[in-house]
């Protein structure tokens, strides 16, 4: 296969600080890197390179999703109706006969669908570990390697279990040193901290709902030991704030940050429910969020504060979440809901399309603390790159960028990461893809066989 792909003809947004487009551009790749970007047409003649005729597109940086739980894909559908603990409840028992095939399969079509959606790089929060259920961690590594995508996935974890308060079942539960020790040796094993890495650990305890403060301090001290970075859910709905309140007597973000579990190293997935000194302290540590908009409105939660918290210099990102509570599990729609649930809760001026697709992009590379080498199209940086196919139905659109992510989702005509093709118009090239969707159908039938679910 040959090093150098080169795309000529086709509209670029570089999605760099200086907000640089090309109507008329190209990019010549090497070496799994950017070696440039510009207007006009390409050098011709370059040796032994692919050349794409990329008139009719727009190039964009490969999308970066930051929040995500892959093996929800076997469950997609069910507590349709329900907010998140009623949803929680009735998901927890299914999800606790889930074992490292049934995880391998739900990631691999999960992650073949992040990539059909022009998505590079995405991160998993794993935190449901079944006694008897194998190396789930490494199943859905191994599924990552496969499909091809840039991956960071956590370690999550839940020791909060009924018994004590906590709203999982106690048999899926961990014990705290199991926890730490079986985290530790996750990294050890998959991290991979050097340039260009497709593959690096997080920790990230579940919930404040589902995890005790020893966890929480003890999965802090162990990420900043070993250096890397920590995840978890935040103020998604009113009841998780009530909860922290009754519980802690203090807000959810207040009691992270008593916890020392704000800073520059961490990135929380919703925060929907932030109050004015919530956002100032979020800010302040240099904390990032995954912003997840559909699921958040699938599960009634509410709408973030994506303006506020951009305004306020909080590095914001996308997350799918997982596919059941977003069925769609489409990146590119992540963009449009951002745009168009912010400007639903404060009007036409609060995001722009730019903007949006920078959270697509720049602000989930800020989140993971990639932002040196993906998130714009930059020469040097990783050659993660997606091309839009806009002379279909899209034609006529005068902006390209408003065309990606005010219109139906255009057809992708290639996906690269890291210079490699993922995506070719429109179907994964890397699996099967018919046949993830078949297992991962199957798997999903036994597991809710086993649960008990339409018995």
């Amino acid at each position: 296969m040959t090093d150098t792909t080169v795309l000529s003809g086709c509209a670029v947004v570089t999605m760099d600080a200086e907000g640089t487009e090309y109507p008329d551009g190209h990019l010549v790749l090497t070496g799994g890197r950017i070696a440039t970007v510009g207007a006009g047409p390409a050098p011709h003649g370059l040796p032994d390179a692919r050349y794409v005729d990329a008139r009719g597109c727009l190039a964009t940086p490969g999308l970066v999703n930051t929040h995500h739980h892959l093996y929800q894909w076997l469950t997609r559908g069910l507590a349709a109706d329900a907010g998140l603990f009623d949803w929680l409840t009735e998901l927890y028992p299914i999800w606790g006969g889930l074992d490292a095939e049934a995880v391998l399969v739900a990631a691999r079509a999960g992650l073949a669908r992040l990539a059909a959606t022009g998505c590079s790089t995405t991160t998993d929060h794993h935190y449901v570990f079944p006694r008897d259920g194998g190396d789930v961690l490494a199943a859905e590594i191994d599924a990552a390697r496969e499909v091809g995508l840039r991956f960071h996935p956590t370690r999550g974890s839940m020791d909060l279990g009924r018994r004590h308060g906590g709203l999982p079942p106690d048999h899926i539960v961990e014990d705290i040193d199991e926890i730490l020790a079986v985290t530790e040796a996750a990294i050890d094993a998959h991290h991979d901290p050097a340039p260009g890495s497709m593959l690096q650990i997080g920790v990230a305890p579940c919930s404040p709902f589902s995890v005790t403060e020893e966890l929480l301090t003890g999965a802090a001290e162990l990420a900043r030991r070993k250096g890397v970075r920590l995840h978890t859910h935040l103020a998604e709905t009113s009841d998780e704030d009530d909860y922290c309140r009754e519980r802690f007597g203090r807000s959810p973000t207040q009691y992270l940050a008593d916890l020392g579990w704000l800073g520059p190293d961490v990135w929380l997935a919703h925060a929907v429910h932030l109050d004015d000194p919530a956002v100032a302290l979020v800010a302040g540590s240099g904390t990032a969020i995954a912003h997840c908009p559909s699921s958040n409105a699938r599960l009634g939660a509410g709408i973030a504060r994506t303006r506020d918290l951009r305004a306020a210099g909080v590095p914001v990102g996308l997350g799918v979440d997982g596919p059941a509570s977003n069925e769609a599990s489409s990146l590119l729609e992540e963009v449009r809901h951002a745009l168009l649930f912010a400007r639903a809760r404060g009007g036409a001026s609060e995001l722009t399309a730019r903007d949006a697709l920078e959270l697509g992009t720049m602000g989930g590379a800020r989140a993971l603390g990639r932002e040196a080498e993906i998130g714009s199209l930059e020469p040097g940086k990783l050659a993660d790159v997606a091309l839009w196919r806009l002379d279909t139905l899209h034609a006529g659109v005068a902006d390209p960028v408003a065309a990606l992510v005010l219109g139906a989702p255009p057809p992708l005509e290639l996906l690269l990461v890291q210079g490699r093709p993922v995506v070719e118009r429109g179907r994964v090239v890397t699996i099967d893809a018919d046949q993830a969707a078949a297992d991962a159908a199957a798997a999903s039938r036994r597991l809710l066989a086993r649960g008990g679910v339409g018995q």
